[in-house]
């Protein structure tokens, strides 16, 4: 099978919660006040759009994409072994082509953990397909959606317990540089013509003992340089969690994994760019390590990170999702430091009032009438969340999953990725949720519940109100997209140039996936490569409007977006059947404006900050 239909584009230049089912184990009440509910706005103020017309097509096999994870599972059920790992988009040898990086585990005896499988034999997980990787995986987009690896010659070939990685550039040579993060570790590999090494200690990278998640590189002031946020997980040690005897209740079938509520807290980490990609630990004066009111004890239990101007002020604020503990809202005042407004702001709960599993995130102008939503993936028999800010600039939210379409179905699945994107091009933005279990015996005591899930893909309708989200079947996309796996990471990219946005989700143990996306030419995009000068050299955190005719569409750049994720480096507006966009608003970090008129769609435009 032809791998792409269609040429590439031409380049313009312008200058976890388990707790519910465990024996013992449930969700802890938060130390929080509730903001108070704002009523939703509901109207019917566009006619349905026609169901797109596309499939996604599962090309992993002629990829050359050969990726398993390795969890370390080995039968005796440590919580790490759950998580799964993140894939991250970067151009890491400047070709034009997009290229995937994968995280990977390991086993419990490569970092010194002595392994006591039961029975004394290592056992396998269900789904795993073939011998998993021995280190992290880098793949090259050798173009027409074939890719190669290429993890040791690009210095990559390291074996850790690896979690999540993003992508930035740090000394703004136009380099995409990397951060992995995982089990007392965070790496930060300094990208130098496509060939990586370890700076992460030269560079004042070197958090020590703790279980770290996702990354996001934003800029803290402005400056022009990356700085980094770092999400930590629980409090964990191989040697507590086999203390725990923690049982799947009534099964008889051993031990089962446990619930973050048995586990303490943990703090997230700030490092500042102190210039030329050389950081300093800002944690404790940013205001980012927050802590339990009654024993001041460390409070995250941290897995996605979004970051987003969500109050217009000009300054990048970071939404955090916690799993079983009130979700963080950290709004920059503009000096280096945060206040934390998760329940005042309506972000941190439920409407009943209780913390979830979080775990997939990102924000979005979904409505393109300027309300802000922050999507954010739940545990098992937990709504996917939707918060929504009418008035950005107040920055209070309301949960409206169920008002907009994203209640009933999204709540039987346990959410891992999660983003918006435009899949089929039309100007609004869609959502994607990877999904999978984290027990393999579920079934035993949840009949409604599989090891293997569904990922759910969300149409925009753009008619507001409960239809406004519309969950794809088979029928409408192909089934190969929606076959069930233990979905972890996952982001969207142009595989093939194409124009359109093409899918890559992680299995738990098992391997990697890669979905093309068939649109056709009914819509086009069109596909931005920015190039920061007084802003920091990949434009994160630039603001951007699209219109044509009486439509416009608003989104701010960022990477670090899903779970343990890094999404395609280049922006992707979608221009439905229009030959070009009327006009491009420009808002750079810096605060420089800029303004493109009649920009061609199905082209990649390079656009450099003035």
């Amino acid at each position: 099978m032809k791998l792409s239909k269609r040429k590439s584009l031409p380049i313009l230049h312008l200058s976890l919660g388990l707790g519910l089912f465990l024996t013992g184990c449930g969700r802890t009440k938060p130390e929080a006040t509730i903001a108070k509910a704002v009523a939703p706005k509901v109207v019917e103020k566009q006619a349905d759009a026609a169901l797109p017309k596309l499939k996604f097509v599962d090309v992993t096999e002629q990829s050359g994409i050969k990726f398993i994870h390795q969890n370390g599972f080995e039968g005796e059920k440590l919580l790490p072994e759950t998580m799964g790992s993140g894939v991250s988009v970067l151009d890491f040898d400047g070709d034009g082509l997009m290229d995937l990086f994968f995280v990977n585990g390991c086993t419990w005896g490569d970092i010194g953990i002595t392994s006591k499988p039961p029975g004394g034999k290592p056992e396998t997980l269900p789904q795993r397909t073939g011998p998993p990787n021995k280190t992290q995986a880098l793949y090259r987009n050798t173009g027409g959606g074939k890719f190669e690896e290429v993890t040791a010659k690009a210095g990559l070939a390291d074996t850790f317990f690896g979690q999540g990685a993003t992508v930035g550039d740090i000394d703004n040579d136009g380099d995409p540089d990397l951060i992995v993060t995982g089990l007392n570790t965070v790496r930060l590999y300094q990208n130098n013509s496509g060939k990586f090494t370890d700076i992460s200690k030269a560079n004042g990278i070197a958090p020590g003992k703790g279980w770290y998640t996702s990354a996001a590189f934003f800029d803290l002031e402005n400056d022009g340089d990356l700085d980094l946020f770092v999400c930590s997980y629980v409090d964990w040690s191989a040697e507590f969690d086999r203390a725990q005897g923690f049982q799947l209740a009534g099964t008889g079938s051993g031990r089962a994994y446990g619930p973050p509520t048995a586990f303490p807290g943990s703090y997230c980490l700030l490092y500042r760019n102190e210039g030329g990609g050389k950081f300093v630990d800002h944690s404790e004066k940013s205001g980012v390590r927050i802590k339990t009111t009654s024993l001041g004890a460390p409070f995250a239990k941290s897995l996605g990170v979004a970051p987003q101007d969500c109050n217009g002020d000009g300054f990048i604020d970071l939404a955090v999702a916690n799993d079983t503990v009130p979700n963080f809202l950290f709004i920059n005042k503009g000096d280096g430091t945060f206040d934390e407004v998760g329940v005042s702001s309506g972000v941190a709960l439920d409407q009943s009032g209780s913390a979830r599993g979080a775990m997939g995130i990102d924000w979005g102008d979904f409505s393109n009438d300027e309300a802000l939503g922050l999507a954010i993936g739940n545990f098992a028999n937990e709504m996917t969340a939707l918060y929504v800010a009418d008035d950005q600039k107040s920055a209070i939210f309301t949960d409206r999953a169920a008002v907009y379409g994203l209640g009933a179905a999204t709540q039987p699945p346990l959410k891992f990725g999660l983003f918006f994107l435009d899949f089929d091009l039309d100007g609004r933005l869609d959502l994607l949720s990877t999904n999978g279990h984290l027990e393999s015996d579920i079934t035993k005591v949840q009949a409604s519940q599989s090891y293997a899930q569904s990922a759910q893909i969300f149409w925009n309708s753009g008619k507001m109100g409960r239809n406004l989200f519309r969950l794809m079947t088979a029928d409408d996309i192909g089934g190969e997209i929606i076959k069930p796996i233990v979905g972890r990471g996952s982001v969207c990219f142009d595989m093939d140039n194409d124009g359109d946005l093409d899918v890559v989700m992680t299995e738990n143990g098992g391997r990697a996936h890669i979905y093309r996306n068939d649109l056709g030419e009914s819509n086009k995009s069109v596909r931005l490569k920015l190039v920061g000068k007084k802003s920091n050299r990949d434009g994160l955190g630039l603001k951007l409007k699209a219109t044509s005719g009486d439509k416009s569409l608003r989104l701010q750049h960022f990477l670090a977006r899903s779970y343990l994720s890094s999404l395609d480096p280049m922006v992707t507006i979608g221009a439905g059947s229009t030959v070009k966009i009327d006009k491009l608003e420009l808002t750079w970090p810096s605060g420089t404006q800029q303004t493109l008129t009649d920009v061609e769609s199905g082209k990649v435009t390079i656009v450099e900050e003035p």
